[in-house]
């Protein structure tokens, strides 16, 4: 027993087949186990985007050079937190397995060291991301667009701490089987983040007409908001005591701490890799002129909404995988991983069909026809969404294999396959496709496709390999 658990705490038996899903053996079982407990996480996903998508609408109003603005800087921003946001995903393996086999205190543990760990993260990324117009003006950006995104970045980037502390408390949630509550708290937010936009972007209800500046004081206060709901409810629902989550929060869990961190960081790097590579394609659109970046991050807009349910999907096979893992039922493992690469890809048909009938009204969500530039940008927008629709279920699948490798605690050479992946081939192919053989932000978005094709393919092998490579050994 650790010196800084209380002696009177005991390990509580496993928990109940009804968390799991009875008669585990039958694939019906694991569909349903697996939809319902995706559903809420694919609704959280979305409810999360939702508050990205208020944001890039009501900028977009602003004109075609606001709309760039804050495309840049919520990709910058987001870069740096989804790094960050892979040592709040490392809680859900570490706390499934836990949950699993009924340790309830390795439960607490995890969470308690994955809060410690984004907390000292949030000060040293605040640091780079002061800093933005610098970086921006280094990558040779047009010099309004980069002040307006680095004095809108000065203002969101406080926003940091309060949305990393939500993610780590999602993946607990989650774990806990209670991921409809924050569904239900982003719900609550959105809500607020489009008040406060329409009020702060615009001057509406009294308030001072703040611009794109308004848009992340918004944000900000959406974050703070929703970090406490989610605190609140993790440290006072009955349902919940078992884990008793803030007790003795203070205290230090060495070997916890180190668990977040060597799982966490190549979930970052893995997750980095990725939106890396889709940062970096938003900063070669800069190049070819404002309208193709606002066209480039309205489709990347989205196509990430649509991702979101593939997304969800991922952290529900995390989840699944890592409590048979747990349990040392190898055949559930196999079972639940099956089945969430099935449901991914019927999604990712779904979602391509709706991208090829009805792309001028996807992306004229986005857009003021009275803007002199939007026809402009509609006519840019529409080839990107259409290649969009072709990788739908590469993007998808790529996604569940990630996921359901983090739940065997394999996240090392899953990174060194999105690295391969994304930078190897993906790069490469968008930079000759999209300048060297011209074919400008076509090339670009085709690039992206190779790079997630590999991802897929690759990562879904190791899965299917798992019995010959040994990853059902890993507790």
């Amino acid at each position: 027993m650790r010196m800084s658990e209380s002696k009177d705490e005991v390990v509580h038996p496993p928990i109940s087949s009804e968390h799991l899903g009875r008669n585990d053996g039958a694939w019906l079982s694991h569909g349903r186990a697996t939809v319902v407990l995706a559903v809420p996480l694919i609704g959280t996903q979305l409810a999360q985007m939702a508050l990205n998508v208020t944001d890039t609408v009501m900028v977009g109003w602003l004109g075609a050079t606001e709309l760039a603005a804050a495309v840049l800087g919520t990709q910058i921003f987001f870069t740096v937190y989804i790094f960050g946001s892979g040592f709040a995903i490392a809680v859900m393996p570490v706390a499934a397995a836990a949950e699993g086999r009924g340790d309830f205190r390795a439960v607490r543990r995890s969470v308690r060291m994955s809060l410690w760990v984004v907390g000292l993260y949030s000060l040293i990324a605040m640091f780079f991301l002061w800093h933005t117009e610098t970086f921006l003006l280094f990558l040779d950006q047009d010099p309004r667009v980069a002040a307006l995104a680095g004095a809108y970045v000065r203002v969101v980037q406080w926003s940091m701490l309060p949305a990393l502390i939500l993610a780590a408390l999602r993946s607990y949630l989650a774990v806990a089987d209670r991921a409809y509550v924050a569904l239900a708290v982003i719900i609550i937010g959105g809500f607020t983040n489009g008040a406060l936009n329409y009020a702060l972007i615009f001057g509406h209800f009294g308030m001072p007409a703040l611009g794109i500046i308004g848009s992340a004081v918004a944000t900000l206060a959406t974050q703070i908001v929703m970090a406490l709901l989610v605190i609140l409810y993790s440290g006072m629902a009955p349902s919940l005591r078992r884990h008793d989550l803030f007790a003795r929060f203070w205290r230090p869990d060495w070997p916890d701490f180190r668990d977040i961190v060597r799982l966490g960081w190549p979930i970052s790097a893995t997750i980095i890799s990725e939106v890396g590579l889709f940062s970096a394609a938003s900063i070669m659109m800069g190049w070819l002129g404002a309208v193709t970046l606002a066209a480039h991050g309205i489709a990347l807009q989205i196509t990430s909404v649509a991702f979101m349910l593939p997304l969800g999907l991922a952290s529900a096979a995390t989840v699944r995988v890592g409590l048979h893992h747990g349990r040392g039922d190898r055949g559930g493992v196999g079972r639940a991983g099956l089945v969430a690469m099935m449901i991914a890809a019927a999604i990712a048909v779904c979602s391509a069909l709706l991208f090829w009938t009805m792309p001028d009204r996807l992306i004229g969500l986005y857009l003021d026809e009275h803007n002199d530039n939007a026809a402009a940008v509609l006519a840019t927008a529409k080839p990107f969404l259409f290649i969009a629709a072709c990788f739908q279920i590469v993007d998808s699948l790529q996604a569940i294999g990630s996921g359901m490798l983090r739940g065997l605690k394999d996240t090392r050479v899953p990174m060194m396959i999105a690295l391969i992946s994304y930078w190897v081939v993906g790069m490469p192919a968008a930079y000759l496709l999209g300048f060297v053989a011209g074919f400008g932000g076509v090339g670009i978005w085709w690039g992206l496709a190779l790079g997630l094709l590999a991802a897929a393919i690759l990562m879904n092998r190791r899965f299917l390999l798992r019995e010959r490579l040994g990853l059902l050994e890993r507790h």
